[in-house]
């Protein structure tokens, strides 16, 4: 017990370690790199902060300040004095609004901090969330083994948070929301017959709809939850678990209202986004033209392969619940790799928060195995000398 105690130190310590050199890294951080997205990421949180609620209304007529035009002059942006030649903003004749064409998300974040100061706070309280979520799995841990993984998968995560995630305002928030799905998922559907209370599906399925609000792609990252749970239903064709199902679905639409809000808003429609145009909006491409770009980026395609080789190591085990998460995870990986695989866009961070919420999912499974069976060995022991 007390090597068990002095490993877990050690791992955290080095977890540590990793959080003071990202946070440090992180602090000399300036909020005016020229990118487009990040000024659009912040004239959404300028309009919250100046408006509160009806920052949702990201129409150009509401920069009578001139806050977003002279953004973009100071990058030197030639069209800054046209707001439809502005840069992230589309034209929607419904409502003959010029729009901000990301959800809001990322602006309500960074609308928590005070202005000229937001990018990083908003990295440093992100970067410290995972640091909990790493403390978390080591303590959780029982083996020599997982202590380690956990560990290592920590300082991992904590670094990941800049390099890439640095390249998007979304992806820090979307970094914290993967790390507490992971940990959800490991707790909902870790068992043979799945957690059946219902708080915990209920907070998965309103933090995979936040995630939503952070980048509409991550709509994805729920597949896997969804397909087990219409699975479950088709299998016992019971009441119970279509019920399951259902408030699992409202509860993920609960969690997207805003970016449902500021569609209807911005576009005339909930339904109808903000993105448009050939350069937003493009047809999957079944070309090779995606996959030989993440062939080309070793850190996406070493995550994904850990990730597919711990549901593979998973899978061969005798454990049922441990096989049930390997599988979720290996059908999340199928349903978010068809869509990145095929669209004809490659970045360096599409696959990082499919890969996360995987390993992540992967090392709650192992680590609350492992803590539930010595929960119950306990109990059987104390029995045992009653």
């Amino acid at each position: 017990m007390k090597n068990a105690f002095a490993l877990k130190i050690v791992l955290a310590v080095l977890c540590l370690v990793m959080l003071a050199l990202q946070l440090r890294s992180m602090s000399g951080w300036t909020e005016t790199r020229g990118v487009f997205d990040d000024i659009c990421y912040l004239r959404q949180a300028h309009l919250f902060q100046r408006f509160g609620l009806a920052g949702f209304d990201t129409d150009m007529s509401r920069d009578d300040d001139g806050y977003a035009r002279s953004k973009f002059r100071e990058i030197g942006f030639p069209g800054w004095k046209d707001r439809k030649e502005l840069p992230c903003h589309n034209t929607f004749p419904a409502t003959g609004k010029v729009v901000i064409q990301y959800p809001p998300g990322p602006g309500m974040v960074l609308a928590l901090f005070p202005k000229g100061h937001q990018v990083v706070p908003m990295f440093w309280f992100s970067t410290i969330a995972v640091f909990a979520f790493a403390c978390l799995a080591i303590l959780r841990a029982r083996k020599p083994a997982s202590m380690v993984l956990a560990g290592l998968f920590g300082c991992l995560a904590i670094y990941l948070m800049i390099n890439p995630i640095k390249a998007s305002y979304s992806m820090a928030p979307t970094a914290v929301v993967c790390a507490v799905c992971g940990y959800l998922t490991a707790r909902c559907f870790g068992a043979p017959e799945g957690d059946q209370r219902l708080a915990p599906l209920l907070m998965l399925g309103v933090l995979f709809g936040l995630a939503v609000n952070f980048r509409l792609a991550n709509i994805f990252l729920c597949g896997g939850c969804s397909l087990f749970l219409l699975i479950d239903f088709l299998k016992s064709r019971q009441t119970r678990q279509f019920l399951r199902g259902l408030w699992f679905a409202l509860a993920l639409a609960v969690g997207m209202l805003p970016t449902l809000v500021s569609y209807w808003i911005n576009t005339g429609s909930p339904f109808t986004s903000t993105y448009t145009g050939a350069t937003d909006v493009q047809p999957l491409d079944f070309s090779l033209t995606a996959i030989m770009g993440y062939l080309g980026d070793y850190l996406q395609v070493a995550l994904l392969a850990f990730a597919i080789a711990g549901a593979i190591r998973l899978w061969l085990t005798h454990d049922q619940g441990l096989k049930r998460i390997a599988r979720l995870t290996a059908l999340n990986l199928a349903i978010n790799l068809a869509f990145f695989l095929t669209y004809p866009i490659a970045t360096p961070y599409y696959t990082i928060p499919i890969a996360l919420l995987s390993l992540w999912t992967l090392l709650f499974a192992v680590v609350e195995q492992e803590a539930q069976s010595d929960f119950v060995g306990q109990g059987a022991v104390a029995g045992n000398r009653l």
